[in-house]
């Protein structure tokens, strides 16, 4: 198994790399990968998403042995580079909020991944770098460059140095930096605070952030006024509302 599934808490799903000894990112993995958030995306007990990984690397990055194998037919670089991306992307396009809680050394693919969820929480043993110019490979800029201030982002690319977490804290890259034991019941519970949101609200002001990152400020905001007309509409606002008046908890479905 490369990929676990649980829920420890109501509609909260914990999403488990598992691919001893490093859980790097081969044509299986990923395939599985995928094929999990499309899957959390449709089940209406989860709201929030936790990604984390078994041993004490969060992901060591593409798995080096099935690149090096890449050639041996045609088309299969592109079919690599397709299913990589769309891999990232199916973070960026969850409609469901993704927290990484970064256990170990994320490398690589292991760190763009991380920095695809809305927030990192790392453990204080954590560190972050993009070797890929060791050996002969690339990318990822183009979904660092959100996370990381430019100088440091350029950095690691062009020097490939780990950098522990608690300087990308420092940097606001990483939320929260924990002991290695408080790590999964911190991320759990952020995600938990999420998740008692209007889900309908949250997939809104979610899907807003990838809509307006190519906007002009005045643009962004008038798309985001756009999603709160629509949301003022929804069952979940109507319910948030009497719920404020009335002094209780809302009581929030899953319908938009």
């Amino acid at each position: 198994m490369t990929i676990h599934v649980d829920l420890p808490a109501p509609y909260v799903a914990v999403v488990t790399l598992d691919r001893p000894p490093v859980n790097a990112m081969g044509r299986e993995i990923r395939e599985r990968f995928i094929a999990t958030f499309d899957e959390l995306q449709e089940r209406e007990d989860v709201r929030a998403i936790v990604l984390t990984a078994t041993g004490k690397v969060f992901c060591a990055g593409a798995d080096i042995k099935e690149k090096q194998a890449l050639g041996a037919r045609h088309g299969d670089r592109q079919a690599a580079n397709r299913l990589t991306r769309e891999s990232f992307f199916a973070l960026t396009d969850s409609t469901k909020p993704v927290i990484a809680a970064v256990n170990g050394a994320a490398l690589g693919a292991g760190f763009v991944m991380a920095a695809c969820c809305d927030a990192i929480i790392a453990a204080d043993t954590a560190f972050f770098a993009m070797p890929e110019i060791d050996v002969g490979q690339g990318g990822g800029a183009s979904l660092l460059r959100d996370v990381l201030p430019r100088a440091l982002m350029r950095r690691m690319l062009l020097t490939g140095e780990r950098v522990p977490a608690a300087e990308l804290h420092r940097v606001g890259a990483v939320l929260e930096v924990v002991p290695g034991a408080e790590l999964l019941p911190r991320a759990v519970a952020l995600a938990s605070v999420i998740a008692e949101k209007s889900p309908t609200a949250v997939a809104k002001i979610r899907g807003t952030f990838s809509a307006v990152d190519a906007m002009t400020a005045r643009d962004g905001f008038l798309v985001e006024q756009r999603y709160t007309t629509e949301l003022n509409k929804s069952a979940d606002a109507e319910e948030a509302r009497r719920a404020f008046f009335e002094k209780r908890r809302p009581v929030f479905g899953n319908s938009e």
